[in-house]
């Protein structure tokens, strides 16, 4: 079993930034890779970012891309997602989510465990 836990969300105004942190426990950090997913209020969950089990290898939406860095802190049991820029469009709820297999993946039914979310709201 794998518990997250987000934090570091909310209200910042456009322009600004935030950072996302995701806490692991309950299994080996360093052996599964984790991404970051986003849902906006009438909208389908999407892949937001996602990092390989040793965070040497990372990928992000073509949305994040130059504006948010995801990494993984395999001695702290966290992952993080720093977002640069944010636009109105980033508001979302933001959930971190944890692949039990070493390698980069990006669709949401490969995910096994899920956190509960944190709110970003991006003012205009």
């Amino acid at each position: 079993q794998v518990q997250l836990v987000e934090s570091g969300g909310g209200l910042v105004q456009a322009g600004g930034s935030l950072r996302l942190s995701c806490a692991a426990s309950g299994r080996t950090f360093g052996t599964y890779s984790m991404g970051w997913f986003r849902q906006a209020p009438g909208k389908e969950r999407e892949f937001v970012a996602a990092v390989s089990g040793s965070g040497g290898s990372t990928y992000l939406a073509d949305s994040a891309k130059g504006r948010f860095t995801i990494s993984k802190d395999n001695a702290k049991n966290t992952v993080y997602l720093q977002m640069n820029s944010l636009k109105p469009e980033d508001t979302a709820v933001y959930y971190c989510a944890a692949n039990l297999g070493f390698r980069l993946v990006r669709a949401i039914y490969e995910y096994d465990y899920w956190g509960q979310g944190t709110q970003v709201t991006v003012s205009s």
